[in-house]
């Protein structure tokens, strides 16, 4: 049986209706027959069965024992920090989401978390930089917004070495491209607002556990928090989940006729994509995925804000925007939008220049995508082109 056959049919029919649609229970408590005595649930916090159906669903989608679904991606890697105590050290990847960083940064280090950043694309610097204070290693990858990749297998090896857990963020690959558990991983997060949702219309973030003891503690800290995923948004990730496959082959597709189009472009300096084979980590991602998803970054020759602000702001199709993943193609900006909460000499750092532009490839026809990003990348050639006109004249 093949993995979006399963999918499919993972979603249960309701047994007491036989709906085909997960029903949205919509409710905040449940009767009891007796003090302590219930059907499974008794608290909307605690519990929901549009809620677990889901957590099913996804726990099964990434080869894992359980999974906790919250109200929104960082309140998922949230809960993951809070499996650590004061002294504990994170060994995080260098080029990582502006949210997990500020999070990470203003949040757990004055509760006496340490946080070390390093390129994770070489397996050395995790093993020179692991400390016997390392409890967490956090992978992105492919990463946010550069599209580096990790050898996860690689890594999950080093941290079992080490008593550390391993836990990757598979945001930008989704389980219908990889699955790092099976690779070795420990833990895996997703911002389901971007592919497992789908459709650009819900805040969520998944926790998904390789074993159930390790499961058990997410959901305590998801009980204890509260930071829980509402009924009718657990509907509209299933919903978005039974359609994963179909667009995620179809953003890939797109995806690499872009990014293949964009390494032609004379306003272009260096293209961010897995399915190139010139990224320099192309041999990794086809080992540990099976398609390379729909985001890509560029860089411009014109390494400036203002050039970069040229382009996001003359595109049709693509719209100007924070999040991905959707059917709809997005572009940002990660230097003024999603990484504006990172130091700019670290953000340069880690590979996000000024120029950088992130494309979140849609599901619209790939022709017309193209001819979108090209006139904006054209008229900032002419731009470009009259400004040095312009300069060559004050200068006679």
């Amino acid at each position: 049986m093949s993995n979006a056959t399963k999918l499919i049919h993972s979603i249960p029919v309701d047994p007491l209706t036989g709906s085909i649609s997960v029903p949205i229970y919509q409710t905040s408590t449940f009767v009891q027959e007796a003090p302590g005595e219930n059907k499974g649930y008794d608290y909307a916090r605690s519990n929901n069965p549009t809620r677990a159906a889901l957590e099913d669903i996804i726990a099964q989608l990434e080869g894992g024992q359980a999974a906790s679904a919250f109200a929104s991606g960082l309140a998922a890697i949230d809960a993951v920090v809070k499996l650590l105590q004061s002294g504990d050290e994170i060994l995080a990847v260098d080029d990582i989401y502006g949210g997990a960083f500020r999070l990470f940064t203003h949040i757990y280090a004055k509760f006496g978390i340490t946080v070390n950043y390093v390129d994770t694309t070489q397996v050395v610097n995790v093993i020179d930089a692991i400390t016997p204070c390392t409890k967490l290693i956090w992978l992105e990858t492919p990463t946010n917004p550069t599209l580096k990749i990790s050898d996860i297998e690689a890594i999950a090896r080093i941290a079992k070495q080490h008593g550390a857990l391993l836990c990757v963020d598979n945001t930008f690959a989704s389980p219908a491209l990889q699955q790092p558990i099976k690779l070795g991983a420990d833990l895996v997060v997703h911002s389901a607002t971007k592919y497992l949702g789908g459709h650009s219309d819900l805040i969520a973030g998944i926790v998904v556990a390789k074993t159930e003891e390790l499961g058990a503690r997410i959901k305590f800290i998801q009980n204890a928090s509260g930071a829980i995923l509402s009924p009718h948004d657990s509907w509209l990730v299933i919903r978005g989940v039974e359609t994963l496959y179909l667009r995620v082959k179809e953003h890939s597709r797109n995806a690499q006729l872009v990014a293949e189009y964009l390494l032609t472009h004379p306003a272009v300096d260096m293209v961010y994509y897995p399915g190139l084979k010139t990224h320099p980590n192309h041999d990794i991602a086809a080992k540990q995925q099976s398609g390379f998803a729909g985001i890509i970054s560029f860089n411009l020759k014109e390494d400036t804000l203002e050039a970069a602000k040229e382009v996001v702001c003359r595109t049709a199709f693509f719209k100007l925007a924070e999040s991905l993943g959707g059917v709809k193609s997005l572009l940002c900006h990660p230097a003024t939008m999603t990484h504006k909460s990172i130091p700019s000499d670290t953000r340069r750092a880690a590979g996000v220049s000024d120029s950088l532009i992130r494309l979140s490839v849609g599901l619209e026809d790939a022709g017309d995508l193209i001819s979108d990003i090209a006139q904006a990348l054209d008229q900032l050639a002419g731009v470009l082109s009259r400004q040095v006109e312009t300069e060559a004249v004050v200068q006679l």
